[in-house]
């Protein structure tokens, strides 16, 4: 009888405060870029002194930290190379992203005791491309997000490396991110950190001899977009993942919002547990769907984990993003003596309105701003200045780094 295993949850990182909140919203571990050799070049990323703080909070709770190093580096990159990674080392980082083999190589060298992934840009797609890469020294692979779970469920038989999956987020037009379109159109190259997303733009038909002259791909006046996927969403298939041997499910976003990380972090984090505890019994939740429709996103779809996408894979009139919700604040501390709730603002509140809270521990409750006050006990009507900071009255408790949310108009 097999032993059921618990998949990690691993959430994205962008920046300090992104990094905290998927801790605390349940996240087992994060992923974030240092200011070099890392894909995503337009995040706030962290400086060796950040990274260093990010480690000691999340082992302070018991989770892990993972640096992306996963750039395709040129000569002029190696240079710098060992220095980075010995400071990484210092720094007590748990684990490296490497898709590169030559920035591989050094890491065996430099860092021989440093746990190494395999990044998702590396395009593991088959059991022979994971066993190699485990005799290369990888602890963990993660695969590509063109694979369906049956796929998947080959690999982690035959292979004994652990498996990371993408199960939430953006999806990329090209083979995991090797994409060469922006780098053409805009000069950013997306291999070194520096996508423009050009597969999302608008497109037209133009004849070379006929410059001056657009012609519709497809008749519709808001234009075509003919490489803009939907987002992935594998919610529902957290059983068939964690049958198939998946050890770490993965949600894409360095780039996304704190309410988008904190509020798909507590979802997955809800429905891990759920299947875990009670796996014959599991069911997707209404309101778990409910709160994945809250946060900034395209609609969503299984990607390849079931079938190879079609047409309907794509959205061809937008490329805009929906949601029901707008993230406007913080909750900073609470005073449970005086019923006082401290807030930082991040988007207009007036006073009366009624909002939603989403706490740390997954709890959604509605509340009042009543009472609001500055810093310095005036009372006001009106928080509209970037990251104000302001308290009210709330008999509710309410977590510190709670989510205030009010619903779109």
């Amino acid at each position: 009888m097999s032993i059921r295993k618990k998949p990690e949850l691993l959430a994205p990182a962008g920046n300090m405060e992104k990094c905290k909140m998927a801790l605390l919203y349940g996240a087992d571990a994060v992923y974030l870029g240092g200011n070099k050799f890392g894909l995503r070049a337009y995040a706030a990323n962290f400086n060796i002194a950040e990274i260093k703080e990010a480690v000691e909070f999340a082992h302070s709770l018991g989770k892990k930290v993972y640096v992306t190093v996963n750039i395709f580096a040129h000569n002029e990159d190696i240079a710098e190379l060992p220095e980075y990674l010995l400071s990484l080392e210092k720094a007590g980082v748990d684990a490296l992203l490497i898709s590169d083999f030559g920035v591989w190589n050094i890491a065996r060298q430099v860092v021989p005791a440093m746990p190494l992934h395999v990044s998702t840009q590396a395009n593991t797609c088959n059991w022979a491309a994971a066993e190699a890469w485990k005799n290369l020294g990888a602890e963990r692979v993660v695969l590509a997000r063109e694979l369906s779970i049956a796929e998947i469920s080959e690999i982690g038989k035959k292979c004994d490396v652990e498996l990371e999956v993408f199960v939430h987020g953006a999806m990329c037009i090209s083979y995991s991110g090797r994409c060469y379109l922006s780098s053409y159109l805009t000069g950013r190259d997306g291999n070194r950190g520096e996508c423009a997303q050009v597969c999302r733009w608008n497109y037209k038909l133009v004849e070379q001899n006929r410059p001056d002259q657009e012609f519709s791909i497809e008749e519709d006046e808001r234009g075509t977009y003919i490489m803009n996927s939907k987002d992935l969403c594998l919610l529902d298939l957290i059983p068939e993942l964690a049958e198939a041997g998946v050890d770490s499910l993965k949600i894409e976003g360095r780039m996304k919002s704190v309410h988008y990380v904190a509020t798909v972090v507590s979802v997955y984090r809800k429905a891990i547990d759920a299947w875990y505890s009670n796996p014959d019994e599991f069911v997707v939740k209404s309101e778990w769907k409910d709160e994945l429709e809250k946060v900034s996103h395209r609609p969503y779809f299984y990607g390849f984990a079931v079938n190879k996408p079609d047409e309907n894979g794509q959205i061809y009139t937008t490329s805009s993003y929906v949601q029901t919700r707008d993230f406007v604040g913080i909750v900073t501390d609470y005073d449970k003596e005086t019923n006082t709730a401290y807030i930082e603002q991040r988007n207009k509140m007036v006073a009366g309105e009624k909002l939603e809270v989403l706490m740390p521990d997954g709890t959604l409750l509605e509340i009042a701003l009543n009472d609001m006050r500055d810093e310095n006990g005036n009372q006001f009507d009106v928080a509209n200045r970037v990251q104000q900071r302001f308290s009210i009255k709330s008999t509710a408790y309410l977590q510190p780094y709670s989510l205030l949310r009010r619903k779109c108009k």
